[in-house]
């Protein structure tokens, strides 16, 4: 399943292959699983739309463009039929404000003990600095370092352009570098 490409998983899917289908979404329902519950912060939600994500893919499979990676489609794609359902259940008038307000993605100690790669981020108070970023940044740093994602993809998903998505990250990297400091600063 690894040794595929996404061209050759994509290719096959849009021509009705099952087997495609299903590495597809064993491969990517977990990250687009948790993703969604960052976003909605509502297991039923995120459960109820995932499904039909998929199951809007494979229907319309003949309709999908060609691909050579697939991350970027399925987050950006999948992001957009969540908003537009919590937007629907909520009955929030604009969808920019939406996302201003939806997306909140909130870090778990747990979460950051899993993806520590510095001595200086092991401490568990990196969720709460984490969580003081304002929600863009903490969107792009999810994208980025828990998803895996590079900056263009990020771009996509978040509807900006490559440069705000760059500066974006930035930020939020200063910003935790800062707080960090700040508390070594305040335990020396």
């Amino acid at each position: 399943m690894k040794n595929l490409s996404d061209e050759f998983v994509w290719k096959a899917l849009k021509e009705g292959d099952l087997k495609a289908f299903s590495i597809l979404y064993k491969t990517y329902h977990p990250r687009l699983y948790n993703y969604g519950l960052k976003i909605s912060g509502n297991i039923p939600i995120t459960e109820d739309t995932l499904q039909d994500f998929f199951l809007y893919v494979y229907e319309h499979r003949e309709n999908l463009s060609d691909l050579d990676s697939i991350a970027p489609y399925l987050f950006s794609s999948y992001r957009r039929h969540l908003l537009r359902t919590l937007k629907k259940r909520s009955k929030i008038i604009s969808f920019d404000e939406m996302n201003v307000k939806i997306i909140d993605i909130q870090f778990t100690p747990e979460e950051i003990m899993t993806h520590q790669e510095s001595e200086t981020f092991k401490d568990k108070n990196i969720s709460i600095l984490l969580n003081k970023l304002p929600n863009r940044q903490k969107e792009a740093i999810y994208l980025k370092y828990y998803s895996g994602l590079n900056t263009n993809d990020i771009a996509n998903i978040m509807e900006v352009n490559y440069q705000s998505a760059a500066n974006t990250i930035h930020k939020a990297i200063k910003n935790l570098r800062q707080e960090v400091s700040i508390l070594q600063l305040l335990n020396s």
